[in-house]
């Protein structure tokens, strides 16, 4: 069993990747399809404005927080190899680093650029609109499941 304050980490781990597979849950089964249903117009705009919102403090600090500890959770890990756990913890790091942290950088963050450059009344957006859903709904449910995953292999590890 993990012990002492790589204990802390990993619940922290947990916590941290639970957190951010809700969040991404909730977008993947109601959030995206109530845009959806808007207007393009108004669906683009309620989009840009969750986009700027969600660069807050409260959900960065849960979002890049729960990377950094991933990072730190992985580094220990190589370093101090523990009897227990090793593998859990690699891949639960390895899930969010990539699956969450870096999809996110790849997929979902240059859709929301694209996004913020349309004005939300104009043909283009409304052109852009459908595929944008699609899409970036999809690299969602990638990290939705993701992050849920790197939450189950922690949680794996403390067993």
């Amino acid at each position: 069993m993990i012990e002492g304050p790589y204990f802390v980490l990993t619940v922290l781990g947990v916590l941290g990747t639970g957190l951010v597979a809700g969040v991404f849950c909730g977008f993947s089964t109601f959030v995206m399809r109530g845009l959806a249903a808007l207007p393009p117009a108004q669906g683009v705009a309620a989009m840009n404005a969750i986009n700027v919102a969600a660069l807050q403090p409260a959900f960065m600090l849960v979002f890049i927080g729960s990377a950094v500890l991933c990072a730190v959770i992985a580094v220990v890990t190589f370093v101090l190899w523990p009897d227990e756990g090793t593998v859990e913890l690699l891949v639960g790091s390895g899930l969010y680093l990539f699956g969450v942290f870096g999809l996110t950088m790849a997929a979902n963050v240059p859709r929301n650029e694209a996004l913020a450059r349309l004005d939300p009344g104009t043909p283009e957006a409304a052109a852009y609109w459908p595929t944008y859903l699609r899409e970036w709904t999809f690299w969602n449910h990638v990290r939705t499941v993701a992050s849920a995953a790197a939450a189950v292999a922690y949680v794996l590890a403390l067993t």
